[in-house]
């Protein structure tokens, strides 16, 4: 999949409500907030469920009730259309 324009960044985020573009990385981010520590543990294995056939790569960093996941194509070495149908994926587990 080919690597998108900052301009089609742009444009795509209003498909995925409450994620934001980190453009130094170039990636997508959004941050859960969760009840505790294993409501966020199982939000997460919720999620891994749906991506352990996905050949995509998420950093998912886990603080205390806090999930942030951060998607980006290594391949591309930015965002392709990939990861915007991932975030929306990961939106409707929530």
């Amino acid at each position: 999949m080919s690597k998108l324009s900052l301009e089609q960044v742009k444009l795509y985020l209003g498909k995925v409500p409450g994620w934001k573009l980190v453009e130094d990385r170039m990636a997508l981010s959004r941050t859960y907030h969760c009840r505790d520590f294993g409501t966020a543990i199982s939000f997460v294995n919720r999620v891994a469920e749906l991506l352990e056939y996905d050949s995509q790569h998420v950093e998912i960093h886990v603080n205390g009730g806090l999930v942030t996941f951060t998607l980006a194509t290594r391949e591309a070495k930015g965002l392709t259309g990939k990861d915007f149908a991932l975030a929306q994926t990961i939106s409707k587990v929530s």
